[in-house]
Formats: C-alpha cells, structure tokens, sequence
C-alpha cells in the first residue's frame, strides 16, 4: 500500500468521526438548552457561544450572536473550515483516492452522505431543519463506521482506518470536556449549583452519547467526577478515552509487530499514554481539569504526527 494511500485512509476515518460529534454536540446543546435549569444555559447565546468554543473559535462576552448566521456556519458554510459539510467533503475526497481499497458499501454509503449534505436546504437548515440535519449526519456516520466494520477485511487497511476513527474520538471527547467544563464555569451559582454538579455535566454526557449507561454504571445523577470517571477512565465505555486507547494499542500491533516497540514509536507513545491512564485516579484530573485538557491535547496530537511521520510519510 502506498504511503498517501494510507494517509488518505486515516484522515477519512478521523473525518467521518469529527462529523458526528460536532453534529451532535451541535443537535444537543441546541436542544438541552430547553430544559436547563438556569437562566445562562437557557440563553440561546450561551449555546452558540458554547459551539464556537467547543470548535476553537471563542467569541468574546460581550458580542452578540446572529443565531442563523452562526448554525450555517457550523452546518453548510463551504468557506467554513470546521464546517460538517467539509468534513464530509474531506472525508469523500479521501474515500476517492483509496477507493480501490475500500469496499463498495462504504463508497456508496459516503457518496449518498455526501449528496445528502450537498443538497440541503440551506434556509430550510438554519430556520427549522437543525433536528433533521443533525440526526441525519449522527446516523450516516454510524452507519458508514458499521460498514467499515463488516465489510472490510479486518487486515491493515482496516487498521489504518480504525486508527483514525479511534484517534479523532479521543481527542473530540477531551474538546467536549474542555467546552462543557468552561460552560459549568461560567453557568455557575444561578441556582446555587457549583460547578462539581452543573448541568453541563448531563449535556456532557449526552453529547457523547453516554448518559444512559453512565446512569445505570453509577446509579446517581452524574457529577464533575463521575463524568470525568466515565468519559476519561473507563475501558468499557465506547466513548471513553481508556477505550480509544486500548483500540489504537490493538490497531498498531497489526502495523507494528515488534514485540519491544522503538523509544518514540507509535506504539511506544500510546502504550506509555494508555499505562499513564491505568494508574491515574480521577480526582488528579479534576484537581485541575484545564491543565489535564491541554497536556491529553498536546498529547494525542503528537501521537497523531508520530502516526503520519512512521506509517503514512510520503
């Protein structure tokens, strides 16, 4: 397998999975915002301003939001670089340079995704189509990761893909916890709720679509520590980042059969990350959350260069 084609596989798996969270975190805040129970979540400012932050693009306090204008950009703004449409788009453009690679289902699957996003109403979206739009992507997505499931041989190829599925989802939940936590800070005190038992805990877990299993796993309302517990610590969790972890260890044994992997390999990096995590208590995290986002940031994205430079470098 060429280098660029295996780099075109591991960008197509990170941008079908960064399609879904930001359509869901787009779908959930956007909804939640509902049934808040203080004044700030309820602000439809608040909201968008929240989907900005969780994107990496923070407006200021002061500023006033144009609500259609902020959703199309999220949504269908072509010249939006974070947009849903040019993941989908990225993801395609990658499909088509591995298409020999891939099966059939998954490219006929990422092409009707891709007409699906192409062709939506545009003012129908940012008026009343947010729901629909957003479910739409959330499902296309689980399916195409189905298909990659079961119809491609579980061999390299699939490895390649599953990595960056896996290494997308770790960083995407750790880019949520950090929106979520900065949303607890600021909402706090409207009810006298603090920010170990905001709201924004619930919304959390929801936008990674892990609030059913964390109620029945811990039996309490989720907290700042349970949250974290769940979404960070977890190994049986699908969303967790000890879940991403384990699955990138076991994808790189496929790429990389040495039994005693190189000093700054890949495999050296995740397995010496995976074992960090093992060990790590969840009140270590919530001591300080924000220094804990930046250096599991700084982190996951260095694994990813050391991925491209040692398996995709062309």
């Amino acid at each position: 397998m060429l280098s660029r084609v295996a780099n075109n596989l591991f960008w197509m798996g990170r941008y079908i999975e960064r399609s879904e969270h930001i359509a869901r975190y787009l779908n959930v805040n956007y909804f939640s915002s509902l049934d808040a129970p203080n004044e700030k979540s309820q602000s439809r400012q608040f909201v968008l301003k929240s989907m900005l932050f969780m994107l990496g693009e923070p407006s200021e306090d002061h500023t006033v939001l144009n609500e259609e204008k902020v959703l199309f950009n999220i949504g269908l703004n072509t010249d939006s670089y974070f947009s849903i449409i040019n993941n989908v788009k990225a993801a395609r453009e990658n499909a088509n340079s591995a298409r020999d690679l891939i099966s059939t289902e998954i490219y006929e699957a990422i092409n009707k995704f891709y007409h699906f996003i192409l062709n939506y109403d545009k003012e129908v979206f940012v008026k009343k189509g947010l729901y629909d739009f957003t479910v739409n992507v959330i499902e296309q997505c689980m399916i195409l990761r189905g298909k990659i499931r079961a119809t491609l041989l579980h061999d390299q190829v699939y490895a390649i893909i599953m990595m960056g599925i896996n290494i997308e989802r770790a960083t995407q939940i750790i880019r949520i916890i950090n929106a979520k936590y900065h949303d607890a800070t600021i909402a706090k005190g409207s009810y006298g709720d603090t920010v170990a038992n905001s709201f924004e805990w619930i919304t959390l877990l929801k936008c990674a679509e892990a609030y059913d299993m964390m109620r029945r796993f811990y039996k309490k309302t989720p907290t700042s520590i349970s949250t974290l517990e769940f979404l960070v610590l977890n190994g049986d969790c699908p969303r967790s980042v000890m879940n991403s972890l384990n699955q990138i260890c076991d994808h790189i044994n496929v790429l990389d059969r040495s039994k005693h992997p190189a000093k700054d390999s890949t495999a050296f990096l995740v397995g010496k990350l995976r074992a960090e995590f093992q060990f790590k208590k969840v009140e270590e995290i919530e001591e300080d959350i924000q220094r804990f986002i930046e250096q599991i940031l700084q982190k996951l994205f260095g694994i990813s260069q050391k991925m491209e430079e040692e398996f995709f470098k062309f």
